[in-house]
């Protein structure tokens, strides 16, 4: 299993931490091994986090035109119809996916087509399960359309505990169904705002896995 390049920092001050509190604790506690004992399992369990939260694993990516793919793994929170006001201008279908500090955390472009809308928002670090989060959170708005015209809205948007947030692409640029697209640290949560006439295949409560998971299929 691959480890992701967002966490190369993440995992350098882990290490740096962990030699730290070892060395410190054999050095001033060397007559109390519960002690170093404790200052190792401390060590052990902040690297086996990172690599965790970091990992990239394999997986078998879906294309296909006539899907939106779950743009990253969690679990569905929210399936209802909204009013899109930043960039749309009109009801929408809303999915709203949750992620734990426990998925993995890279996020994918829901279809292929071109960025026609990019902006990103400083903000508030709501849960991410809070009905306001995907107004008030620091987040982005990405807005992919494909060649056929249709256009499918999507928001990295942080929680409580992320506090950065990642995106590689740029307007105008053309970009591949299921392709990596950014990142989002220690939990959060993506917004889709799909047309009304897409027929809905998630569920309430449906953990989805990104770039593998069918989310919608459209008319």
């Amino acid at each position: 299993m691959k480890f992701h390049k967002e966490g190369g920092a993440s995992l350098v001050v882990v290490v740096v931490f962990g030699i730290a509190i070892s060395l410190l604790a054999n050095v001033f506690a060397s007559e109390y091994p519960i002690i170093q004992y404790l200052a190792y399992a401390i060590s052990l369990f902040l690297l086996t986090m990172i690599l965790q939260f970091f990992r990239d694993p394999k997986k078998n990516l879906v294309v296909n035109e006539k899907q939106i793919i779950s743009p990253c793994d969690g679990k569905v929170v929210v399936i209802e119809e909204a009013e899109e006001t930043e960039y749309l201008n009109e009801k929408r279908k809303q999915i709203s996916i949750f992620m734990s500090p426990l998925n993995v955390h890279n996020n994918r472009y829901p279809i292929g087509g071109i960025i026609k809308y990019f902006k990103y928002h400083p903000g508030k670090y709501l849960v991410a399960w809070h009905p306001k989060s995907s107004t008030d959170n620091e987040r982005t708005t990405v807005v992919v359309e494909d060649a056929k015209g249709r256009s499918v809205l999507f928001r990295q948007i942080a929680g409580a505990l992320a506090r950065r947030i990642v995106f590689y692409g740029k307007e105008n640029e053309k970009v591949e169904q299921s392709a990596e697209c950014g990142f989002i640290k220690f939990g959060s949560r993506v917004d889709l705002f799909l047309p009304l006439d897409c027929e809905i295949k998630a569920n309430i409560n449906d953990k989805v896995i990104g770039g593998e998971t069918v989310i919608a299929e459209f008319d």
